[in-house]
């Protein structure tokens, strides 16, 4: 099962994000952490889902992650949500396009056609995050998905924690990332 944790703004709540974390990658992980910090500034709250993917069992990995984020929007009442997945939990991508969900999706899948064909075929908008050096992210898929309409931010020397060997690039790198999130949800 998952434990979530929620945080409400200050303001009005303008909306709803369900953060689905990645299989070795918390929600209180930096890119996930940065991500939390911008939602809870441009008033929505946050719906953390803490997991442990070893209790998966013979669950096919889309569907139990898919259990994961319909049980935690099951149990809101929001006007807007958007779905935040590091990783394993972008595999709720093809769930976010059943509903038109916007996302932000940091380091997904795209070698998997599952997941990219969730992410293409969602109608609301998207903010893909990857790096170059993540042998999980396809440049040219991210090009599709960039050509039909969705925002890439690609990192040429980031591996698949958005991080570098080099301490120092690797904060540059989540600086890049905080400030694509920052312009994804300003223009929300």
């Amino acid at each position: 099962g998952g434990l979530p944790t929620r945080f409400e703004p200050e303001g009005r709540s303008r909306g709803l994000a369900i953060v689905a974390p990645g299989r070795a990658y918390s929600p209180a992980a930096p890119l996930l952490e940065l991500a939390r910090l911008a939602l809870l500034q441009h008033d929505i709250t946050v719906q953390q889902i803490w997991w442990d993917s070893t209790t998966r069992g013979e669950e096919d990995v889309e569907a139990w992650v898919r259990r994961h984020v319909a049980g935690a929007h099951a149990r809101e009442d929001a006007d807007h949500v958007l779905v935040v997945g590091k990783s394993l939990g972008t595999r709720a991508a093809s769930y976010a396009a059943e509903l038109g969900l916007d996302a932000i999706w940091f380091t997904p899948i795209l070698v998997d056609p599952v997941v990219a064909e969730g992410i293409a075929a969602n109608a609301g908008r998207q903010l893909l995050v990857g790096g170059l050096a993540d042998e999980l992210w396809d440049a040219s898929v991210a090009r599709e998905l960039a050509d039909a309409g969705c925002e890439v931010l690609e990192v040429p020397d980031a591996d698949h924690g958005m991080g570098n060997p080099d301490v120092v690039r690797t904060a540059e790198i989540h600086l890049e990332v905080a400030r694509a999130v920052e312009a994804f949800l300003r223009d929300m």
